[in-house]
């Protein structure tokens, strides 16, 4: 975990680096999740390419799991085209050093659900166990909905792996993904920290 202090800051407000990378099939709406979390705070200069992986950064205001104390988690948000045969290509730069998943279903389409277990299982050979969300975006296509949310629970269940429903167009859970997903991180960091000084 690189936690930097701001020296320059009077209340020097610990800064978290965080890579996290949105997997999932194509047109499932990871894009659209990074740019309906992004509004209002992007900026060009964030942006960098790398093959057909692209990375942008926002900045969250979190508190620390222990104390509650203000903290900022600095995310660079990594994105990449959903197509196997790209994935593979580009699943060890892509996913190397990453800290945080959200993978990606699309409640119109069933089987991108069960093509996340490919997708998480690309990404742990690569970064390791990392704190992972489960992201059933385009709920606002009521009418087009075929997974129910009882059948994407089952199934996170038994890969036990939080959910969250979201909609990219209306707005509705995508920054809360990403902030439940930083609150992961946060929480199996300290755990860590504690095991290893017997806390």
């Amino acid at each position: 975990m690189a936690l930097l202090e701001e020296p320059t800051t009077e209340l020097k407000t610990p800064r978290l680096k965080l890579k996290v990378c949105l997997a999932g099939e194509e047109a499932v709406g990871k894009t659209s999740l990074i740019r309906r979390f992004l509004e209002d705070v992007f900026d060009d200069r964030h942006i960098v390419t790398f093959g057909e992986a692209k990375v942008t950064q926002r900045e969250l205001q979190m508190k620390m799991p222990d104390s509650g104390d203000r903290m900022r988690a600095a995310l660079g948000v990594w994105d990449i085209l959903g197509q196997c045969g790209l994935a593979q290509f580009l699943k060890d730069p892509y996913f190397r050093g990453a800290q945080g998943l959200l993978v990606v279903c699309d409640v119109t389409r069933p089987l991108t659900l069960a093509r996340l277990k490919g997708w998480r299982r690309a990404a742990t050979k690569v970064a390791g166990q990392i704190p992972t969300y489960v992201v059933a975006n385009k709920v606002d296509l009521v009418e087009d909905r075929q997974l129910r949310e009882d059948e994407i629970r089952a199934f996170c269940r038994r890969w036990g792996s939080p959910y969250l429903l979201t909609s990219a167009k209306t707005g509705e859970g995508v920054e809360e993904a990403f902030r439940r997903l930083t609150g992961l991180f946060l929480r199996a960091q300290f755990r860590n920290m504690k095991g290893i000084l017997g806390g």
